[in-house]
């Protein structure tokens, strides 16, 4: 008898492969990492199972190179945890698998070397950790000056380049190394302290706060607030008694964006080691938190979709701001959602899941209807006041980037008021379309069959959909002539013409083209938070999360094309995004004013929102999906597929449905034929879905379940891209 290992992959093969374990090699354990050959390269893989089988019939197989972990990456919750969702989402084990690790390991057959030194401010507890000391000459030196003293002033400490975990003020406090110990996990839990400086919780809050923390039965709370109704607070009072009780706190956000303000709040508040992970860090720095996060060595760790899968020693709380954020929705490859996932991690590791917004997503409202979650509200802001709500009529006025003369005259009441505006307009760029004037040639990204959109600081254009970008075309490639215009316009016009309405007054933009990383995040948001900047111009990345105190008028530009979407989910979104939109305006003692401007302003959808808010016109919109047998009220699974022609898609969809059709016996299944994708060319390839619904979430799965062997044999699947997307939010 020999040792057959089975191996699955990230990549390279979707089903896991036997592999000998050779003689006085000791037997890894199932979720170590293996280096094995595969054909004549060796790849990393990871141990499934071990068996033990008849050496006659296995004497062909290749023997494993080397085992390259002792201890199994993942913990026995969190393998639990991805076999669910490999089976969930009909995803291959191996790439779940491997997903879920920091990128690091996909590669390298060794674990990075670290060093650590770890310090505390004497008088307050603040922590801070020097982890990137070795790597550049300022921070080398700051490790230097750092080792050579017993205490160190304040003053030393700001000329520093150090990672500081509190970034309260370090008047008149000094610092004092501790010991380079591996230990420091106690050290964190035997030292928590709690700011003092804390807002005293209304009655709504104190009540949430009690149920929570007694709450014994562990039903998914949904915890449903109006803008600025202080529901982080409650969440820092939650996670306070969490960290009393020695575990550590995950809180999910859906966007960068949402980080720096976040963590300010939280490093203000507790002296314990936070961390933020996001797609910002480089693959060791990711690496680094993972395993102080499995060694237990901090408390708090804020996170965007992927920080989910971050192994924890004694993880207590799990936190999922803004759930209704689409950005939790993975939509490519292993098409998970980040919320849901985060509930089932919840119920697998037996501990409680805020899920918070002010605009919960449908699928939660109908999860609190069938018992499936539990719904907690915050009716009221702490201080300031709900924002009254004024629509402006564009029919037959004159404008200039959609900004009214009402509008320009209520920024100028405003500003002078030393009040700030903001002004939210969905399209970043200066213009979404480059065309000849004399010959009507529109400059177009033939990858994408799709507009170039124009962008005049950076002299260039660029497609949106595959980040293809030139210089700015000189003359026409089709006539010659060099009269060029744009048409339409974007946050950086939007951004032009209020400078030049206001020239004396400072103006912040913030897109993604302003804001190329945090720390630029950061800077732009300082301006916003100590009112150097008046008027701020961005796109989502200002909508939601953000508190700016002496906002008092929002804007929303340019609305009017969700009107008109040909997505059942459209009226959903807006009204999501004009809620959170309007949600920035008045949250001090000063009274809010929104701002809409529409060619619509008698539109069904709008009227409704703005008559009878947003839960009240959800609730409604529930009724519709009841009524059409829509999700939430049943279930749909997209199957897509992309290829360079097109035809091979379309084909391979076309034998996808026939197989589906042959072993359908439920009349109740619905099946659509191929579909072009709402983008049907995207990076050069074709784009088709094929769309299947029934009203069991739990009979769709078992179908696709049966059928996914005979869908990987199809011929035509060799020769295109395809994945299954249960529970899709986009087609």
């Amino acid at each position: 008898m020999i040792t057959i290992i089975q191996v699955v992959f990230y990549k390279e093969v979707t089903f896991p492969l036997e592999y000998i374990l050779p003689n006085g090699m000791f037997l890894p354990k199932k979720g170590c990492r293996v280096l094995v050959p595969i054909k004549k390269r060796k790849v990393i893989g990871i141990v499934w199972s071990c068996k033990k089988k008849n050496t006659v019939r296995y004497n062909k197989l290749k023997s494993i190179y080397k085992i390259l972990d002792n201890e199994p990456l993942f913990s026995k919750d969190m393998w639990k945890l991805l076999c669910l969702a490999s089976q969930y989402y009909h995803h291959p084990i191996g790439s779940v698998l491997f997903n879920a690790l920091p990128n690091i390991l996909r590669r390298e057959k060794s674990f990075p070397v670290k060093i650590f030194s770890y310090w505390k401010i004497t008088d307050s507890g603040m922590i801070f950790e020097s982890n990137r000391l070795k790597r550049y000459p300022q921070q080398k030196r700051a490790l230097t000056i750092l080792q050579s003293k017993i205490a160190i002033s304040s003053d030393e400490v700001k000329k520093l380049s150090i990672n500081i975990y509190s970034l309260k003020s370090l008047k008149k406090k000094k610092l004092v190394q501790l010991s380079k110990s591996s230990n420091n996990e106690v050290f964190w839990r035997n030292n928590i302290e709690v700011s003092e400086k804390k807002p005293k919780l209304n009655l709504e809050q104190s009540e949430i706060v009690k149920k929570i923390t007694s709450d014994k039965m562990l039903v998914p709370w949904l915890l449903v607030g109006i803008t600025g109704s202080g529901k982080t607070e409650v969440y820092l009072r939650i996670i306070e008694n969490i960290l009393i009780s020695g575990k550590q706190t995950l809180m999910l956000v859906p966007e960068i964006s949402l980080t720096p303000q976040t963590t300010r709040r939280f490093y203000e508040r507790f002296n314990v080691p936070i961390e933020v992970l996001h797609s910002s860090l480089n693959n060791r720095e990711k690496f680094f938190i993972w395993e102080r996060s499995k060694n237990g060595e901090n408390a708090i760790i804020i996170g965007t979709r992927s920080a989910l899968f971050t192994n924890f020693k004694n993880l207590g709380l799990i936190i999922v701001d803004e759930e209704h954020d689409s950005s939790y929705k993975q939509q490519h490859g292993w098409c998970y959602h980040a919320r849901n996932m985060a509930i089932w991690r919840a119920k697998q590791e037996n501990i409680p899941i805020i899920m918070g917004t002010a605009t919960p997503s449908l699928e939660s409202l109908f999860n609190v209807e069938i018992g499936k979650y539990r719904r907690i509200d915050l009716t009221r802001r702490p201080e300031g006041y709900l924002p009254s709500h004024h629509i402006f009529d564009l029919k037959g006025r004159p404008s200039t980037c959609n900004l009214s003369r009402s509008l320009i005259h209520s920024i100028k009441n405003q500003v002078s008021q030393n009040n700030q505006v903001m002004l939210f307009l969905n399209r970043r760029g200066y213009s979404p379309v480059l065309i000849c004037h004399k010959c009507g040639l529109v400059s177009e990204c033939l990858r994408c069959e799709h507009y170039y959109t124009l962008h005049k600081n950076q002299k260039k254009i660029e497609c949106h959909y595959c980040n293809q970008s030139f210089p700015i075309p000189i003359q026409c490639s089709k006539c010659s002539s060099t009269d060029l215009i744009s048409l339409g316009f974007g946050t950086e016009k939007l951004e032009e013409r209020i400078r030049q309405i206001f020239p004396n007054i400072p103006v912040v933009r913030i897109d993604k083209d302003t804001v190329k990383n945090t720390y630029l995040l950061k800077e732009k948001l300082s301006l916003i938070n100590t009112k150097e900047a008046k008027i701020l111009i961005g796109t989502q990345m200002l909508a939601k999360g953000h508190h700016f105190s002496n906002v008092t008028l929002v804007a929303l530009i340019d609305i009017d094309g969700v009107f008109f979407s040909n997505d059942y989910r459209a009226s959903e979104k807006f009204a999501q995004l004009f809620t959170q939109v309007s949600g920035r305006a008045g949250r001090s003692l000063k009274k809010g004013k929104v701002i809409l401007q529409t060619h619509h302003p008698n539109h069904p959808v709008l009227s409704s929102l703005i008559k009878k808010g947003y839960i009240e016109f959800a609730l409604e919109i529930l009724k519709e999906r009841k009524e059409s047998l829509l999700p939430p009220y049943s279930s749909h699974i997209i199957i897509r597929s992309r290829d360079r022609n097109g035809s091979n898609s379309l084909n391979f969809l076309t034998e996808v449905r026939k197989i589906i059709l042959k072993h359908m016996d439920n009349t109740n299944l619905y099946l659509s034929n191929p579909i072009p994708s709402t983008i049907p060319k995207k990076k050069g390839f074709f784009r088709w879905f094929l769309l299947i619904q029934h009203s069991s979430k739990i009979f769709l799965n078992i179908m696709l379940s049966k059928m996914i062997k005979k869908i990987q044999n199809i011929p035509e699947g060799k020769n295109v891209r395809w994945n299954i997307d249960v529970d899709p939010i986009e087609h």
